[in-house]
């Protein structure tokens, strides 16, 4: 219709033109007291006159039909993004090239660097997304099509694409590099100093997500080249998971395959999200009895905003069945457990978030050694893993039955302030091969720990309804100091607590106890720089006449930092 008008209005001006340029001339050269002339100039005028008006009458419409189609683009460009659709235009410079096309978004698009850089980190596992979520996070974002394939960087991850989102490949990075070391070490007696340097460097985790995906049906394999806490250790574990999921269920993620089994708070989170640089150790033992990494794994999680639950059955760890040293040597009897983790959110507001919860764990049978049958033993570090020495430990115990933990996990978050805290009783029951009362008595012990942290700069922590825990910080503005952009800052502090004798059961065990500090910086969403300081009191292990590290008890000084990369 416009254009019709279009044509109509052109021609029209032409005649008007011809016309008057023809009948100057006639006025020119006609006497200007001729009446006839007087009586033409004025029937000119009154012509132009009624064509200015039509003239103006075709300029408005022709201005109120452009703004209808731009109206109408729009109405078509909302119900494409409704229905899960694109427009596209081609490359606006140069020829055209109908296999490469740019996603063109109602509102304008986002810029991808300004968007990736703005938010929380990415997951350091394969992130297990339903098909219809993926295909929300990958709209939020900016992406590049070439040859009717997507790729772009939803959740800040990169991703290759069909144009559906049934297929898909991502990658993703998970770098932590610590480095520092010990003050107040020195030992005592026969001890002997134990592995705690002036300085040193571990390359704690190096994981890099590999996610393939068909619709609901995701498989992640993720391999870790860094070391728990030996940098460079060839016998350290290789693979983090590499399992099959299917989220075709409503917030449900059903998994199989190696897998990190969600049981604590903290063991839920992210660990590119920690407060501190290591988890605290009560959690980090109970997770260790029949999850931690890349455990077999068969169960599911389910979600919503207000609650949380998750149950697994868990085998043996990846490696489990190497027999070529500690507790695998000659292995004739594979572990079995469970995990089970159920979390709510009983109160919710902008400024606060009400976390509650319960972890329980089982190894329902451990794993047996022809020579020293059904053992276990409780270990760890002292909450930085810039050592191989161990102050904390059970020491080994035998004749096991079965071992569990249980306990619960509470939360608090007030605008930019988060406290958190877990408690957890550990048992071991005895099996039937007592040489002894003691070795009959089923063994007790116990630890827990308390958190605080604020956001000093940038978006507080907020919660994390997929995990059923509370998230990193968001960054607002990147780190820009021409600007007066810094990124986003957070101040952190713990109490831990583990205790590990229960001189009944004939465990001479010791009790650990670290108070920690931190201070994390998050220059944008994928890097960040973290600062802790730990002093750890432990107790001695009983043992008065070998030359070990902790005899008479021990106390210390970390200072530890880390760079992290997280994509």
């Amino acid at each position: 219709m416009a254009k019709m008008r279009r044509n109509s209005f052109f021609p029209s001006l032409a005649f008007s033109a011809a016309l008057m340029a023809g009948v100057a001339p006639i006025a020119k050269a006609a006497p200007s007291d001729d009446a006839q002339l007087r009586a033409l100039k004025a029937e000119m005028a009154e012509m132009r006159h009624e064509m200015m008006g039509q003239i103006s009458s075709l300029k408005a419409q022709l201005a109120r039909n452009e703004s209808n189609q731009k109206h109408l683009g729009s109405r078509l460009n909302d119900v494409a993004n409704r229905h899960g659709g694109y427009r596209s235009s081609q490359v606006a410079s140069g020829p055209a090239e109908p296999g490469v096309q740019f996603g063109e978004e109602a509102p304008p698009h986002k810029n991808i660097l300004a968007a990736s850089s703005v938010g929380r980190p990415p997951s350091d596992r394969g992130d297990t997304m339903s098909w219809k979520d993926f295909r929300a996070a990958t709209r939020a974002d900016e992406e590049v099509r070439v040859g009717g394939m997507i790729v772009g960087f939803p959740k800040g991850r990169f991703t290759i694409s069909s144009e559906d989102g049934a297929y898909a490949f991502s990658v993703g990075l998970a770098f932590h590099e610590d480095f520092g070391g010990f003050m107040g070490m020195s030992p005592r007696g026969n001890e002997t100093k134990g592995d705690f340097a002036g300085f040193t460097e571990n390359a704690r985790r190096i994981r890099i997500p590999f996610t393939f995906r068909y619709k609901d049906w995701v498989a992640n394999v993720t391999p870790d080249f860094g070391a728990g806490s030996a940098d460079g250790a060839t016998t350290d574990q290789t693979l983090y998971e590499a399992n099959l999921n299917y989220t075709g269920l409503h917030n449900t993620i059903l998994t199989v395959g190696y897998f990190q089994p969600r049981v604590t708070e903290e063991d839920s989170e992210s660990s590119n999200d920690f407060e501190m640089m290591e988890r605290p150790v009560i959690t980090d033992i109970v997770r260790k009895i029949a999850a931690g990494d890349a455990r077999f794994s068969f169960g599911g999680l389910h979600y919503d905003k207000r609650w949380w639950i998750a149950a697994y059955f868990t085998g043996q760890s990846f490696g489990g069945r190497a027999n070529t040293s500690g507790a695998n040597t000659a292995l004739v009897d594979s572990q079995t457990g469970g995990t089970f983790r159920v979390a709510g959110r009983p109160f919710v507001s902008k400024d606060i978030d009400l976390h509650v919860g319960l972890s329980a764990i089982s190894a329902f049978k451990v794993a047996k050694n022809s020579s020293t049958g059904r053992t276990t033993s409780f270990s760890d570090q002292p909450e930085v893993n810039l050592t191989t020495t161990s102050l904390l430990s059970s020491g080994t115990i035998g004749n096991v039955g079965s071992v569990w933990a249980a306990g619960p996990e509470l939360g608090f978050r007030w605008r930019k302030l988060v406290l958190k805290g877990e408690y957890y009783h550990i048992g071991v029951t005895r099996g039937d091969n007592a040489t002894n009362a003691a070795s009959s008595t089923a063994a007790n012990f116990e630890g827990y720990y308390g958190a605080a942290n604020y956001t000093l700069m940038g978006k507080g922590r907020a919660y994390n309804e997929k995990e059923g825990a509370f998230s990193a910080p968001g960054v607002e503005q990147e780190f820009d100091p021409a600007h007066g952009h810094w990124g986003a800052l957070e101040l952190s502090g713990r109490y831990s607590v583990a205790n590990f004798r229960d001189a009944g059961a004939g465990v001479m065990g010791n009790q650990q106890t670290v108070w920690s500090g931190g201070l994390n910086w998050y220059p944008n969403r994928h890097f960040r720089i973290m600062l802790d300081f730990n002093h750890f009191i432990v107790t001695g292990n009983g043992t008065k006449t070998a030359a070990v590290e902790n005899i008479w008890g021990r106390s210390g000084n970390s200072v530890a930092a880390r760079v992290q990369a997280a994509f």
